[in-house]
């Protein structure tokens, strides 16, 4: 398939970049440069980020996840608040520039917008910090139109391990995950929510690969497990996953996708990028408009024309649609009402309403009464 005006040249005709787990992060982008006050930036003219709208339609794509991410130290704070944000900004991206983007919610949606010419724009969470342990949360994000969700990023969540446990940078906490993290992915699979499991220790992919009904999205580790599963590893472009250094080319990331389908097949493998996400990119993979060289250089490389579209979209449309009908077989199921145990999230930024324990509005008596003897006894200084 081919887009309207294209040269008809081989690169032209393989028209999907989908990059569904290893998103792009231009929303983030857009918080940390302007608060989200998307009035005051031209995305036709924004030279400062990975990716513009120019960009995008030099390199092609035809659908984006954009990820709602907001940082682990948010956790037990506003991360939620900080997640809507998000989330909000990039409705009001396709608000703004309706000729270029179309909000996607489906697989049908992704299509749908291809026909119309624009990029789909879909959204997904990077971090289970984002739901603050929360399945009313978890189903909230969903409504709003995000379609998967990284288990953790570079942090434990109170259900689940990050991979810095693998290093033994950050303890265990949840020995990978928790019972009530069997319930979140639980709930993921009957919303059609893709379960995404970059960041994440081994131990968390092989308990989630046990239990989740649903194909997975995968960056950090590509193995048959994967294959069983049906799922997808998403090619990072970061240049320190590709050459465990602060320097790598296109190249050498061509070679990660040659070693993935040898280990696992092409059926696997998906076109990532982490743009605007990360501080180094490849020489040769600048930014978003330099998908095509890839293309170009797997093609060089004996890649059949349909393994290469694989890889730019088939195989995460068919993960997508897989979690729909996972989804759909699942529609007479009652939304999950599971409640993480308390004291594994108890903070001094949380409240305990619902929960059988004494009130925060007990403590916070308690604490206001101490504060009063406090004063007393200073005034007599």
């Amino acid at each position: 398939q081919s887009r309207e005006g294209d040269t008809g040249t081989s690169v032209r005709r393989l028209h999907f970049d989908l990059s569904p787990c290893r998103h792009n992060d231009l929303p983030w982008q857009l918080r940390s440069k302007f608060n989200n006050q998307l009035n005051n930036v031209d995305l036709n003219t924004l030279n400062s980020t990975h990716t513009n709208i120019p960009k995008i339609k030099e390199g092609r794509l035809a659908a984006q996840f954009w990820a709602a991410y907001v940082p682990c130290d948010t956790q037990n704070k506003d991360a939620v608040r900080q997640t809507l944000e998000q989330i909000d900004v990039i409705h009001r991206m396709c608000e703004k520039y309706p000729e270029d983007f179309m909000f996607a919610t489906s697989s049908r949606d992704i299509m749908e917008a291809f026909t119309q010419n624009k990029m789909a724009s879909l959204i997904g969470v990077e971090g289970g910090h984002s739901m603050d342990s929360s399945l009313a949360t978890l189903r909230t994000l969903y409504q709003l139109g995000v379609r998967y969700m990284t288990l953790t990023h570079s942090c434990n969540t109170p259900w689940v391990d990050n991979w810095l446990v693998d290093t033994g940078s950050d303890p265990s906490e949840n020995n990978g995950v928790s019972d009530f993290g069997f319930q979140v992915i639980k709930e993921m699979n009957r919303l059609g929510m893709m379960v995404d499991l970059a960041h994440v220790s081994e131990r968390v992919m092989k308990q989630v690969l046990n239990v989740s009904e649903a194909p997975l999205c995968n960056e950090r580790k590509c193995d048959s497990l994967q294959k069983e599963k049906e799922g997808v590893v998403m090619v990072n472009f970061y240049n320190d996953y590709v050459t465990c250094s602060d320097k790598a080319n296109l190249s050498q990331v061509a070679d990660h996708f040659d070693h993935i389908k040898k280990v696992a097949g092409a059926s696997i493998i998906g076109f990532g990028g982490d743009y605007d996400g990360v501080e180094r990119v490849p020489e040769g993979l600048e930014n978003v408009s330099k998908y095509p060289a890839l293309v170009a250089e797997l093609l060089r490389r004996n890649w059949t024309n349909e393994e290469v579209q694989m890889a730019l979209g088939k195989n995460l449309l068919r993960v997508f649609e897989k979690v729909e009908q996972v989804r759909d077989s699942e529609h007479q199921a009652v939304p999950s009402d599971v409640l993480i145990p308390y004291e594994r999230v108890k903070n001094t930024c949380r409240t305990s309403y619902g929960y059988d324990v004494p009130s925060s509005g007990g403590d916070l008596l308690a604490l206001s009464h101490l504060l009063l003897v406090l004063c007393a006894l200073l005034s007599l200084l």
